[in-house]
């Protein structure tokens, strides 16, 4: 899935859209993603002037985004719909990610139950583990206001 592909399933857009590619698809299973690292992110501004590193928080949000383009394309309904987080375990921030690398995110589905999805994921960059997490998210519909 290409980018546009991508946003046909996920509300974020710039700046805020940290997938740039789904190489893998396994409905209800597992999914892996990519997203190109480029200096021209806004967050390198002041994270951190002169050594520039990509925020481990938003590593973790990449991975939840990858793993919303599964639970999507795995029969949820999109219209009306929205993924949100509920728990982030076991967080680990392994090696530092930085402007001109590649995070392939890869997420497996621990466990599925209603509205609710367990996932592990983890972010590797040249095959070296970046960042790991278990994280817990509900489809549940758009909030309207």
């Amino acid at each position: 899935m290409n980018v546009n592909e991508i946003m046909q399933h996920l509300p974020h857009r710039y700046p805020f859209l940290l997938v740039d590619r789904i190489i893998d698809l396994q409905p209800g299973k597992s999914i892996t993603g990519i997203k190109n690292v480029s200096f021209n992110e806004s967050f390198f501004q002041g994270h951190f002037p002169g050594q520039p590193i990509m925020p481990g928080v938003l590593i973790v949000e990449a991975m939840a985004q990858v793993a919303g383009v599964m639970a999507f394309r795995s029969g949820i309904e999109g219209s009306g719909k929205s993924v949100y987080f509920m728990s982030i375990e076991k967080a680990k921030f392994r090696r530092p990610v930085v402007p001109g690398d590649q995070l392939r995110l890869n997420i497996k589905v621990l466990q599925q139950r209603g509205n609710v999805w367990k996932f592990s994921g983890s972010a590797t960059v040249d095959d070296k583990t970046a960042s790991e997490a278990d994280f817990t998210a509900m489809v549940t519909d758009k909030e309207i206001s």
